[in-house]
């Protein structure tokens, strides 16, 4: 009685997105174990992605599921006891504490480069990619990489900081294109293995470091991709630090995935098998972070470009798994899966955007020119 009763509650709630289970649309759900419709009654947006681990359902096209319960407000209805402690958890603790600050490279960046060569472009830029004008993933990085350096304005020979370096495509980028002097900095050693590699003939260098302990002075400062592991506890600390790094007249540019709204927890599945301690940040939360130091120039929301992106990976990561099945297995393949399939629907629905800052300190003499 009890599962009948629990199944009849999360089709009802999934009806209302137009989702059904055992449909013919492709955003339909195929129950292969019944125990699918508890493990949702009672665990919400993390019972639902392990079910998909687990193989208790298939679905054509995740994406556009998710796309629809998201439109529909439906993860607003699935909150769990979960989410609470979770909560409490962000309240009581600083999770992005220094201490911290390396357990999202050993758990997610260090997962092995051979991954995210087989799923990123050919600089291995992992973030949204700016597809105006671009046909392709590498073109549309390549953009990307353009576009920021434009709008910092950087010259040869200038100083400039990549807090959160990641492979060091950006990097490379500002360096040969640009003829800036880069320091990267990333709390990931894979990472920085490859970046280095990469990048022997320019004038680069990478370290591990944790934000917090940049101690030099330069003439541009870029972060792409770094705030989601921040953490709203530090958001004014870390603004604070690259006030006093920033030379003045310089531009400081902050590349973010955000949200519609002001939280203190993320998505319990994305926190718990994706990105351990991550937080994405308001519009609102940024601008507070950044009162008083530094003067908004620009602000640039391109967060659909983040669902044709997604989707460039996961096509990628699809046409190429059989390269890599045998060291990762098939329950990664499936959690890699729901993490690309659910982070597209989650940008097409518009719950979360994709902005690029540019900041000064309010010493420029001339008016700031936006670039698209």
């Amino acid at each position: 009685m009890w599962k009948e009763k629990v199944r009849g509650k999360v089709e009802e709630l999934f009806a209302k997105a137009g989702v059904s289970f055992g449909g013919n649309a492709a955003w339909d759900i195929q129950v292969k174990d019944d125990r699918l419709f508890e493990k949702i009654f009672s665990n919400g947006s993390l019972g639902l992605g392990e079910a998909y681990m687990n193989g208790w359902f298939e679905c054509g096209r995740f994406d556009e599921t998710v796309r629809r319960l998201l439109d529909k407000g439906i993860e607003k209805a699935s909150k769990t006891w979960g989410n609470f402690f979770l909560y409490l958890e962000s309240i009581i603790l600083n999770r992005q504490s220094r201490r911290r600050a390396f357990v999202i490279g050993e758990r997610h960046y260090d997962l092995g480069n051979d991954l995210f060569e087989l799923m990123l472009d050919k600089e291995m830029v992992y973030s949204c990619a700016y597809w105006k004008n671009a046909n392709t993933l590498d073109e549309a990085q390549e953009n990307k990489m353009d576009l920021i350096c434009r709008k910092l304005d950087l010259q040869p020979g200038m100083k400039v900081l990549d807090i959160g370096c990641g492979w060091g495509g950006l990097a490379r980028h500002a360096a040969r294109e640009y003829g800036a002097e880069v320091f990267g900095i990333s709390v990931s050693k894979e990472q920085l293995a490859l970046a280095g590699e990469r990048s022997k003939e320019l004038k680069v260098k990478y370290e591990l470091m944790d934000y917090r302990d940049v101690k030099d002075n330069f003439d541009s400062i870029l972060s792409v991709g770094q705030m989601e592991h921040v953490g709203y506890k530090n958001y004014r600390t870390y603004m604070e630090i690259v006030y006093k790094s920033l030379k003045d007249k310089g531009l400081f540019l902050l590349h973010t995935i955000g949200s519609n709204s002001s939280n203190k927890v993320t998505d319990r599945w994305i926190e718990k098998y994706i990105f351990p301690n991550s937080h994405l940040p308001s519009a609102a939360q940024i601008a507070k972070a950044s009162e008083n130091l530094f003067v908004l120039e620009d602000l640039h929301n391109f967060g659909p470009d983040y669902d044709k992106t997604l989707m460039a990976w996961y096509n990628n990561f699809e046409k190429g798994w059989n390269l890599i099945q045998k060291k990762y297995g098939e329950r990664f393949r499936r959690m890699w899966e729901f993490y690309l399939l659910s982070c597209a629907g989650a940008f097409r629905s518009r719950k979360i955007q994709l902005w690029q800052f540019v900041f000064s300190k309010g010493d420029r003499e001339e008016i700031y020119q936006a670039v698209r």
